[in-house]
C-alpha cells in the first residue's frame, strides 16, 4: 500500500488481508491471561499517581494492575455512593477497550437493534441498526452495536475488576504538585481537614472537563471552556410507569430520537427496566446557567412546556421523577496542543481533562477507555525494566508517544461533537435518509 501510494496510485491498488476471523485461544482477543491474582507490582516501573476515580482513572489503574506497574488512585469523593446515581453512557469502539480491561460481560449492558428518528408528529424520517440491515430482532448479538449501559454501573464493574473500594484513596482532593528536587513529582492532598503529602514518579489527571490537575499544569486561561451554545436536561424513566403504553418504542433495545429543527429529544435504554432521555436545545449561556441552577422542578417544567410530541414522549416526561432529572450548559474546549504538554515533564491528562468534548457523539467515557490503555501500554513499552527510563525521562521514554496517539485520535471527536452540537438543532436533522445521525450516545455529567 505504501509502494501503491508512492506511484500516485498508479496501477492496481492492492487488496489488504481479510483478518483472522478466528479469536486467540488464550486470551480471547484481549491480550491478556487470565490469572488466579494479579501480577505483583514491579518496583522498576514508574511509580503511577492517578487523580481521579471516574471511568478514565479506574481504567488506567486496572490496566496498571494488569501489567504490574505500581499505582495509586486517588478520588476527592468520600466514597463510590458520593456521585448521584449517573445517567448512561453507549460503548461504542469503546467495547473492546472494555475486554482489555479483563471484562468480557457487562451484565448491566443493553444492547441496542434498532435506531429511529422522527418527526414531532411521529413520522419515522430515518431507521438504522441490526433489525433493519439483517432483518432480525436478536438481542443478543453484540457484534457491530452499541452497548448501553449506566454510568454508575460500568464504574462499579471497572471497580471490581480493580479489586474492590480499598484500592482507591477515598477523600483525596488535590491541592498542588510541583516536581521533586531530585526525582518524581511531590503532591499535596487535602484530606480531612489536613494537608497529606505523597510522591510518584507521574502524575496522570483523570479528574473530569474541570480538572485540577490541567489547572494546575497549564492554567484556566489556556484553552478555557468554550461554551457551545445549548443546554441539555436529563431523566431517567423506569418502563414500569410506562406498562399501559404498550409502545414498540420501548422494547429495552431501541433507540430514538425527535427534532423540530431547534429542540431535540434522544431516548435510549438506561437498563433492561429503564430508560434514560435528554433533551437538548440552544439557548444563551446566561438562561442556560440560571434554569440549570433553578434545579429538577424547573428542569421537568420546561422540557414538559417545550416537549408535547407525539407518543410515548410526553408521558416519559411526566412520568420521571424529579430526583432523577438534572441539567446543564454544554461545554468543550480548544484542542489540546501538543507543545502545552511539552515541558510538563512527569505530568500528563486523559480523558475529559485533556480532550473534554459535548455529548453529542457519545464519544466521552469511549475516549477515556481508549486513552487508559494506550497510556498503560506505553508505560509498559516505554519504562520497562532495563530501559534506563529514570535517566531518559519518563516523558520521552512513555508520554510523547501516547499523546502524540491520544490527541490525535480524540481530536476528531472532539470536532465532530462540537459540530453535532450545532447541527442537531437545526432542520438539517429533519432531512430523511436511513443513515445514522451524530445522535447524543450519553455521557457522565
Amino acid at each position: 500500500m505504501d509502494e501503491f501510494e508512492k506511484s500516485k496510485n498508479q496501477g492496481t491498488a492492492p487488496i489488504p488481508p481479510k483478518g483472522n476471523p478466528y479469536s486467540c485461544p488464550d486470551c480471547s482477543g484481549s491480550g491478556l491471561l487470565a490469572a488466579v491474582s494479579p501480577p505483583a507490582a514491579n518496583k522498576e516501573f514508574p511509580h503511577i499517581a492517578i487523580i481521579g476515580g471516574g471511568i478514565g482513572g479506574i481504567a488506567l489503574a486496572i490496566a496498571c494492575l494488569h501489567r504490574g506497574i505500581p499505582f495509586t488512585l486517588y478520588e476527592r469523593d468520600k466514597d463510590f455512593n458520593s456521585r448521584s446515581q449517573g445517567y448512561g453512557l453507549t460503548l461504542q469502539q469503546a467495547s473492546k477497550a472494555v475486554q482489555g480491561l479483563g471484562i468480557f460481560s457487562l451484565k448491566e449492558g443493553v444492547i441496542s437493534t434498532r435506531h429511529l428518528v422522527h418527526t414531532p408528529e411521529g413520522k419515522v424520517i430515518a431507521e438504522w441498526g441490526t433489525r433493519k440491515w439483517l432483518q432480525s430482532d436478536i438481542k443478543t448479538s453484540s457484534k457491530r452495536t452499541n452497548v448501553h449501559i449506566a454510568r454508575q454501573s460500568l464504574r462499579l464493574a471497572l471497580l471490581e475488576e480493580l479489586g474492590g473500594n480499598h484500592q482507591i484513596k477515598w477523600g483525596h482532593q488535590l491541592v498542588d504538585f510541583k516536581e521533586g528536587e531530585t526525582e518524581g513529582v511531590e503532591l499535596n492532598f487535602h484530606v480531612n481537614g489536613k494537608i497529606k503529602k505523597a510522591k510518584a514518579d507521574l502524575v496522570v489527571g483523570a479528574d473530569g472537563i474541570r480538572s485540577s490537575v490541567r489547572r494546575l499544569l497549564i492554567g484556566e486561561d489556556t484553552a478555557p471552556l468554550r461554551y457551545l451554545g445549548c443546554i441539555v436536561i436529563l431523566g431517567i424513566c423506569p418502563l414500569s410507569v410506562l406498562q399501559d403504553l404498550n409502545s414498540p418504542l420501548l422494547d429495552s433495545a431501541t433507540v430514538f430520537q425527535t427534532a423540530n429543527g431547534n429542540e431535540r429529544i434522544y431516548i435510549m435504554p438506561y437498563a433492561s427496566d429503564s430508560v434514560m432521555w435528554q433533551l437538548s436545545f440552544p439557548m444563551s449561556e446566561k438562561e442556560a446557567k440560571t434554569l440549570s441552577a433553578k434545579g429538577p422542578q424547573a428542569l421537568k417544567e420546561e422540557a414538559c412546556r417545550r416537549i408535547e410530541w407525539h407518543d410515548p414522549i410526553p408521558q416519559i416526561l411526566s412520568s420521571t421523577e424529579e430526583i432523577y432529572i438534572s441539567g446543564y450548559p454544554v461545554y468543550d474546549r480548544e484542542l489540546l496542543q501538543p507543545k502545552l504538554l511539552e515541558k510538563s515533564g512527569p505530568v500528563t491528562l486523559i480523558g475529559d481533562a485533556a480532550h473534554p468534548m459535548s455529548p453529542f457523539k457519545g464519544q466521552g467515557a469511549n475516549q477515556a477507555l481508549l486513552d487508559a490503555l494506550s497510556l498503560a501500554r506505553s508505560i509498559f513499552k516505554g519504562c520497562r525494566p532495563l530501559s534506563d527510563w529514570r535517566k531518559t525521562g519518563i516523558r520521552k521514554s512513555a508520554l510523547v508517544e501516547f499523546e502524540s496517539e491520544m490527541l490525535e485520535r480524540s481530536a476528531v471527536k472532539v470536532r465532530d461533537s462540537a459540530e453535532a452540537a450545532q447541527f442537531l438543532h437545526t432542520e438539517i436533522v429533519l432531512h430523511e435518509s436511513d443513515a445514522p445521525r451524530r445522535w447524543f450516545g450519553g455521557k457522565e455529567h
